[in-house]
């Protein structure tokens, strides 16, 4: 079984680099195109049998795209919408004090945000979940940057270095074996 995890296409802002966390913006035209050439590479894959999406516009715009390219439908999970920022969201992304909001791993964002043990526990259930409901499929996520990151940490062992440096690009397709 393969799990193939992608970000959703480019935004406005993170073109602008703002943090967009739980503000549900849509694919600006370069996220459109990010996510056809996306679609491209997992049919060239050949080998997706489910597609499973964080319900914001910005990673369901870009499932949408895939799903319409493979002949698959869109499943919805709640649980891969991306990190509540708190008050961080809307803020450009080196604004003071953020990442080291992010490294307190186990203190929520100010201003009502998530932990990085919440988006954790939410990440690695979905995870769980797939290789118990869906054995046979090769399923694609849909989610977004700091989901992504936590979904590397399950299959590899992270320091906190690695873990508060680790990037994945809009609509870059990485695949793990279940």
């Amino acid at each position: 079984m393969k799990l193939y995890v992608t970000r959703h296409g480019e935004t406005e802002w993170n073109a602008l680099d703002k943090i967009s966390g739980i503000t549900d913006i849509s694919l600006a035209p370069a996220g459109i195109e990010q996510a056809r050439g996306l679609a491209e590479a997992c049919a060239k894959a050949g080998d997706i049998t489910r597609i499973i999406a964080s319900p914001m516009r910005r990673a369901q715009m870009t499932a949408g795209i895939v799903a319409e390219r493979l002949g698959l439908p869109v499943q919805t999970d709640d649980r891969l919408r991306e990190w509540d920022y708190g008050s961080f969201e809307e803020q450009p992304r080196h604004t003071p004090g953020f990442s080291e909001a992010k490294a307190a791993w186990g203190c929520k964002m100010p201003g009502g945000g998530e932990s990085v043990f919440q988006i954790v526990q939410r990440s690695y259930n979905v995870i769980d979940d797939v290789k118990r409901l869906y054995p046979e499929d090769n399923v694609l996520l849909v989610c977004h940057g700091g989901i992504c990151r936590v979904i590397d940490s399950y299959f590899r062992d992270m320091t906190v270095e690695r873990f508060m440096g680790f990037f994945m690009g809009n609509c870059e397709l990485r695949v793990y074996e279940l």
